[in-house]
């Protein structure tokens, strides 16, 4: 019988207002400066300026970097890289989707282990553990905030990288609801099938397990009682809450009994037309379960 790895940050937070909790444990683990990877709409809307002002009531001080692409590239790795050791920073915090989580990973594991993010494509090919990351998430779907993989497109080569990388999980997952309520429709929608695509592929994985496929099984549940509501009613912050949970648990689902077919054709078509990932899947899914 082959050894089953159980992969989950240390420590994940769940429910409305647990941001404030965040900060106080990030101070308790004695960081003092942090990079927050995010992007410009989360920047100019103030949701950056809120987690800034919250650090910085708990002795922590921060750059940010906002120029994370919808499928960050090699080249916002580098310019990341650059504004950790500019400002000697000793943690690195991301703020937003699967974007800024996955932008964020490769910033904080080529930060600590050198070289080119290109040099860590495939699975456990780093030597030591990421510069500390904190995700805080504000969307329901990817479950980057908690997981072991990392996609980064190589802009020459058009192609979306994989990192399957046990040092790139973060340290603390952050999922307040509260967080989700100003996402629009279209956005809630693309991220909720990502979700559900997540879990339905653990599920058939080959690889599932007791766990993966109980995770898988409740994700499905909850995605199908709350998306709809989520989605025509943004301000219900019940089914916010109820689908941080659902894409958190389809992603405990895939990130140890891995993805399937779907998953691989939207990489491609992200890849090569620079499409939002959870809309390929959406496009992809009633096609690949027919």
């Amino acid at each position: 019988m082959a050894t089953f790895k159980f992969y989950i940050p240390a420590i994940n937070l769940m429910g409305a207002g647990c941001l404030q909790e965040a900060a106080a444990d990030i101070k308790g683990y004695g960081y003092r400066k942090a990079l927050i990877v995010t992007d410009k709409i989360l920047n100019q809307i103030g949701v950056v300026a809120k987690l800034t002002t919250l650090l910085a009531e708990h002795g922590i001080e921060s750059a940010v970097f906002d120029e994370t692409k919808p499928n960050p590239t090699t080249s916002n790795v580098e310019a990341g890289l650059a504004m950790i050791k500019a400002n000697g920073c000793d943690c690195v915090i991301s703020l937003g989707g699967g974007s800024p989580h996955d932008c964020a990973k490769g910033i904080a594991l080529v930060a600590a282990n050198g070289g080119n993010i290109k040099d860590y494509e495939g699975v456990d090919r780093s030597a030591k553990p990421q510069l500390p990351l904190i995700a805080i998430n504000t969307t329901a779907g990817t479950a980057s905030e908690m997981t072991r993989f990392c996609i980064i497109t190589d802009e020459a080569r058009h192609v979306k990288m994989a990192i399957i990388d046990k040092h790139v999980t973060p340290l603390m997952s952050v999922n307040d609801p509260e967080l989700m309520l100003a996402k629009p429709a279209g956005l809630t929608a693309a991220t909720g099938m990502d979700a559900l695509t997540h879990a339905i592929e653990a599920y058939v994985s080959t690889i599932a397990t007791p766990v993966t496929d109980a995770s898988a099984v409740m994700a499905i549940e909850l995605i199908a009682k709350h998306l709809r509501t989520a989605v025509h009613h943004g301000d219900d912050l019940h089914a916010r809450e109820q689908m941080a949970y659902a894409q958190f648990l389809a992603g405990m689902a895939f990130n140890n009994a891995s993805l399937g077919y779907v998953h691989a054709m939207a990489h491609q078509l992200g890849g090569f037309y620079d499409l939002p990932h959870g809309v390929c899947n959406a496009v992809l899914l009633p096609h690949a379960q027919a």
